[in-house]
């Protein structure tokens, strides 16, 4: 299964396991079994960095990316 990353509105990264999280060193991060997703942090203010710890709703972190629209391949060609 290839992981699938989303950017959860305003809020933190959620990655959909299986994945390995390493730090710079190549150090792996301790993830308890049988978890669905990890949260890592976007907003830079949790204290269990990468992950997150709600933070983000307190130092009213913004973030509302999202990706371009995908065509749809049976919507007529514009003009």
């Amino acid at each position: 299964m290839e992981p699938i990353i989303r950017l959860r509105e305003n809020g933190p990264l959620l990655i959909q396991m299986p994945v390995k999280i390493v730090d710079h060193l190549g150090n792996e991060f301790p993830i308890p079994a049988g978890k669905p997703a990890v949260a890592l942090c976007r907003c830079g203010q949790s204290a269990n960095k990468p992950f997150c710890d709600g933070s983000h709703k307190q130092c009213g972190f913004q973030a509302a990316q999202t990706a371009p629209a995908t065509p749809d391949p049976s919507a007529p060609p514009p003009l």
